[in-house]
């Protein structure tokens, strides 16, 4: 997959290719990443890319020229159709789903991080197809979210990750949080694995995890419920537990008594 970015750092982006998963995806041929900083596309000696905003106001605007013309380089690097998003905190919350998609996309994406007070209003209407947003937040630029953006799409291209299980069971790939994960050892400061995880009936095991989840997610983030399709007897299961529930009693719960904490009962 290639990915396209249009930026006035491109050492931040090109840090990405030497770390972890897309580092691996990158060297193996499975993410090929491409940098257009605006400044190359300047037509004076100061490369300047930036100017005050007209009517005032506190700092300053990314210019349309250079900005726009490092966009259409990226768009005309090779053939096929493109979509040019722009990260802003203004934009539409990127979400696993919103990942999903631009991974399976024939499009290819071209991801422009502003800078300063943010990008002439003409840019947008001209050369931007949707706005990005990671949070409800302000950076000083939009490389990091790239970033994120870049990492969230890499992982579930087929083969960069080892396991493919592994993604399929992510938080929000299934709508619900990730259900608690334990590994050795089976004791640390007083507390304990939880039983049915020793056992290995699976079947429990999936059992355990699911509804780890669920509760997970009533308790984190209950807006994700709202869309969840759950069968007649997890539905009733969920309706029958009280209001508030604490991470033990789930596990009292859910776990045949063992609270997963040594020598406790709640």
């Amino acid at each position: 997959m290639r990915i396209d970015v249009v930026t006035l750092f491109p050492g931040m982006i090109a840090e990405l290719m030497e770390w972890g998963i897309v580092g691996r995806a990158a060297r193996g041929g499975l993410l090929d990443l491409h940098t257009w900083n605006p400044r190359d596309y300047t037509r004076d000696v100061h490369r300047t890319v930036d100017d005050r905003p007209y009517g005032g106001g506190p700092g300053m605007v990314m210019k349309v020229p250079p900005l726009r013309d490092a966009i259409r380089a990226a768009r005309a690097a090779t053939p096929g159709a493109t979509r040019t998003i722009y990260l802003s905190p203004q934009g539409r919350r990127f979400d696993q789903a919103q990942a999903r998609a631009l991974a399976e996309a024939e499009a290819r994406p071209i991801l422009v991080a502003g800078r300063y007070e943010g990008i002439d209003e003409r840019v947008l209407e001209s050369e931007i197809d949707e706005a990005l947003s990671i949070g409800d937040y302000v950076l000083t630029g939009g490389e990091l979210a790239a970033a994120v953006v870049i990492d969230a799409v890499t992982r579930l291209l087929p083969g960069a990750v080892g396991d493919e299980d592994s993604v399929r069971q992510d938080s929000f790939a299934t709508g619900l949080l990730e259900y608690p994960h334990y590994t050795r050892p089976r004791e640390i400061d007083g507390r304990t694995v939880p039983e049915v995880l020793l056992r290995g009936n699976h079947l429990e095991i999936e059992e355990w995890r699911f509804k780890q989840a669920v509760l997970r997610t009533r308790r984190r983030r209950p807006e994700l419920l709202a869309g969840l399709e759950l069968d007649k007897r997890h539905r009733r299961w969920l309706a029958e537990l009280p209001a508030e529930d604490g991470p033990e009693r789930e596990l009292e719960r859910t776990n045949g008594g063992n609270t997963g904490m040594a020598g406790e009962r709640s």
